[in-house]
């Protein structure tokens, strides 16, 4: 056979090989009603607003919690340090409080009442020399003014000295001043606010799961070190799962928010039924020239669907999908 016939034959064969191709892929291509999208996922990446040593991990990778199941500790020997010396700090001064509140100790108070009987008793005894001596004085050469004088000054030392006593016994049975009690108050209130932060300090170190969902990943190893911010573990709550397209500009226009979709997935019978919540305003492709005919073709959108808890449990991220628009079940 020569050169030329060949290269014919081969030509041929190519020719018939491409042709086999395209009738091959002509059959598996997907009916023009179905757009090709992928399962996406949006996690919580719950983390301590404090650093410390991973004390304690309560879940693995691959688990299904729910919400307020614990999570993870850190290391809460310094909070709760500060917690239990806010907390005595707190009650001296609520112990300072009650005492400025009350008067003096009755003790105390005895003590008052039994100086103040005394003066009474020497004022009664004053009252009386005075008396005597003034009604001597009206006896020639029995007394002397200058020994009246001096028990009307004993008498009225003595009226003081009561007036003085009633006043310190009032004053011991009233308590502080106002103004005190106030301060006091202020200053319960403001160990009152101390401890409760630090009760909240200590509780950030104890993380619970904030929503019922699959633990995808856990970042750190029980006695690790762990930053303050950084995620500890990571959760895939069902509602955050969501599938994705792109839709090609033409296609847009019959796609409207909360319209009915169905997305098949493989190994899955039937369909999963869900809702558009999501069109971009904006396209993901702009031809470099300008938006001729041609280069519209180019242009495609995203678009979002959510589905119910329950069907959301199906799907995971980075699965494929195959999705059609406006069909409900």
């Amino acid at each position: 056979m020569s050169h030329g016939h060949r290269i014919s034959r081969r030509f041929l064969l190519g020719q018939l090989a491409l042709m086999v191709v395209g009738r091959m892929t002509g059959c598996d291509k997907a009916p023009s009603d179905l757009v090709q999208g992928y399962a996406e996922g949006e996690y919580v990446y719950v983390a301590s607003p404090y650093g410390g040593a991973l004390a304690t991990l309560s879940v693995r990778r691959g688990m299904q919690v729910t919400a307020g199941d614990p999570l993870f500790a850190l290391d809460q020997s310094s909070e709760k340090a500060t917690r239990d010396e806010a907390e005595r700090k707190l009650s001296q001064a609520r112990a300072n409080l009650e005492d400025r509140r009350k008067g003096k100790r009755p003790s105390e108070v005895a003590s008052l009442r039994a100086q103040l009987q005394q003066a009474q008793a020497a004022l009664q005894l004053s009252l009386r020399e005075v008396a005597r001596q003034e009604g001597l004085a009206a006896v020639p050469g029995a007394a002397v003014e200058v020994e009246v004088d001096r028990v009307r000054s004993a008498r009225d030392q003595n009226q003081q000295r009561v007036s003085q006593l009633e006043a310190d016994l009032s004053t011991a049975l009233l308590g502080s001043r106002t103004d005190q009690i106030a301060a006091a108050q202020a200053e319960v209130r403001a160990k009152e606010a101390a401890l409760a932060k630090a009760e909240w300090d200590l509780a950030q170190k104890r993380q619970l799961a904030p929503k019922t969902g699959f633990v995808f990943d856990t970042l750190y190893r029980e006695g690790e070190w762990v930053p303050a911010g950084r995620p500890v573990v990571v959760l895939l709550p069902p509602d955050h799962i969501k599938v994705r397209a792109f839709v090609s500009q033409a296609k847009l226009g019959t796609i409207t928010l909360g319209d009915p979709v169905q997305v098949l997935v493989d190994g899955v019978q039937g369909s999963i039924q869900g809702t558009v919540s999501y069109i971009s305003p904006r396209a993901e492709y702009t031809p470099p020239v300008i938006y001729s005919q041609g280069s519209r073709e180019k242009l495609v959108f995203m678009v979002e669907v959510l589905f119910d808890q329950e069907v959301a449990g199906n799907l995971h991220p980075g699965q494929p999908v195959d999705m059609r628009f406006g069909v409900a079940r």
